[in-house]
C-alpha cells in the first residue's frame, strides 16, 4: 500500500463538509483498541482521514489505518455517518477554511502490525483497554461515538 500525502482528490460532501474515513481497530479477542498519537502529539486519538476521490471509503479507511497506525486489518462493520462535533472555534485551530467534517467509521480486526509505517516518525501507538480508551477521546466526541458503536468487550 502507498502512503498519500494533500487534498488534491479529497471528497466533500453537499454541505462542503470533508468527508473522512476511519477505523476503531480492535484486538482479535475485542478486549484492547489501538489508538494512535494525534499528529500534533497532544492526546490519543483513531485512525482516520480523507476518503479520496479514486478509491472507496473502506479503501480508504484501510489506507488511513495503514499511513497513521502502521496495520493491516479486516473491516468487520460498518460503523456509520458520524456527524461533526467539534465547535467552530475547535475547528478553527486548524486554519480559517477548514471545513466541517462527515465521518464513517469501520470495526476493523488487527491482523498485522508493521514495524515501520508512513507516519511512524510522528505517530506513537498504543493498545488499552476500552475504559482507558473512552477516557483518552473524552474531549474527541465524534470519535468517543464511534468507540461506543463498535462491539469492543466493556469489562
Amino acid at each position: 500500500m502507498e502512503a498519500r500525502v494533500g487534498r488534491d482528490k479529497q471528497r466533500y460532501g453537499p454541505k462542503g463538509e470533508r468527508l473522512v474515513a476511519g477505523v476503531v481497530p480492535l484486538s482479535s479477542d475485542r478486549t484492547q483498541v489501538l489508538l494512535i498519537q494525534s499528529s500534533a502529539r497532544k492526546g490519543w486519538v483513531l485512525p482516520k482521514g480523507g476518503w479520496e476521490t479514486d478509491e472507496s471509503q473502506p479503501e480508504a479507511a484501510c489506507r488511513e489505518a495503514w499511513e497513521e497506525a502502521g496495520i493491516e486489518c479486516k473491516i468487520e462493520k460498518d460503523l456509520g455517518e458520524i456527524e461533526e462535533k467539534r465547535t467552530e472555534a475547535q475547528i478553527k485551530k486548524y486554519g480559517a477554511a477548514a471545513p466541517r467534517a462527515l465521518y464513517r467509521f469501520y470495526e476493523v480486526v488487527v491482523k498485522e502490525e508493521k514495524s515501520s509505517w508512513p507516519e511512524a516518525h510522528k505517530r506513537d501507538r498504543l493498545w488499552m483497554s476500552y475504559s482507558k480508551a473512552k477516557e483518552c477521546l473524552k474531549d474527541r466526541p465524534e470519535l468517543l461515538e464511534a468507540l461506543e458503536r463498535c462491539s469492543v468487550k466493556r469489562k
